[in-house]
């Protein structure tokens, strides 16, 4: 697998974890997802930042 291919995969993955998350914190406060804990939310963004700081530092300093 190439470098560009790994980065777009890792930046396409950061985008689908955050429009999901952002999708169900929007949904859980209209009320659709009442049941959905906060620490589900809290996990998709924290998986989408951990994939945004990886998407980054790959594109950026591991250049091997």
């Amino acid at each position: 697998m190439s470098q560009s291919s790994l980065n777009r995969r890792l930046t396409q993955a950061f985008g689908v974890l955050l429009g999901i998350g952002i999708a169900v914190w929007l949904l859980r406060g209209f009320g659709l997802l009442s049941f959905m804990p906060g620490g589900v939310i809290w996990l998709l963004f924290l998986g989408a930042i951990a994939l945004g700081l990886i998407a980054y530092a790959q594109r950026t300093w591991w250049r091997f």
